[in-house]
């Protein structure tokens, strides 16, 4: 019981510093496109201000909803780790987890040491490959819902008709673009080392 409590306490405390985080990203992500704004407006013109903005708010839309379906990707494979440890857990009697909680002491499965033969270590060999392939078939089933969130595929899908939009009636400009595009990685290798030094503070 008492442990649940810390737990949901300690997922309260990291929700709220992950909001904090993301706040602080946001700010610098819209800090950053004001200035091109400014300068677009000063400088540029409204064609060039336009394809900098579709570009930015596309790479934006791509970039959150990659988190977000990441993040939920983690917390399943968590959720399923930790199921997996429970089940270890059960199948130990009360008094070895009084005796020993962590399972420090339980005693591993003996293999039995025998001679390999040049058969027999092809044979390891070929079963150790065909894990493998199932794992990294695995892999790419859970990592399935990170690349084909909904909103990701949605902020690809603006981000392709747009251009082709802004191509189609000559006001594409590709600097102005691309440089929309750049606004979130280069707000991200900003923010980093600033926010880095805030939460070591």
């Amino acid at each position: 019981m008492t442990q649940d409590t810390h737990t949901e306490q300690s997922m309260a405390i990291k929700n709220s510093m992950m909001m904090t985080t993301i706040k602080n990203f946001a700010k610098v992500f819209f800090i950053v496109d004001f200035c091109l704004i400014a300068y677009a407006l000063i400088f540029q013109n409204y064609y060039w201000l336009l394809n900098s903005q579709v570009a930015f708010f596309s790479s934006m839309i791509i970039s959150i909803a990659s988190f977000f379906s990441y993040r939920k990707n983690i917390q399943n494979r968590l959720r399923n780790y930790d199921s997996s440890l429970q089940n270890d857990i059960e199948d130990r009697d009360k008094i070895d987890e009084i005796d020993d909680p962590y399972d420090l002491y339980s005693e591993d499965i003996e293999t039995k040491e025998e001679e390999l033969t040049a058969s027999k270590i092809k044979q390891i060999i070929k079963e150790e490959k065909s894990k493998v392939k199932r794992n990294s078939f695995k892999n790419v089933i859970f990592s399935a819902g990170g690349y084909m969130s909904i909103y990701r595929l949605l902020g690809y899908a603006i981000l392709i008709l747009s251009f082709f939009i802004l191509n189609n009636h000559n006001k594409f400009i590709p600097i102005a673009f691309l440089i929309g595009l750049g606004i979130v990685p280069i707000a991200v290798l900003l923010a980093k080392p600033i926010l880095k030094s805030e939460v070591s503070q």
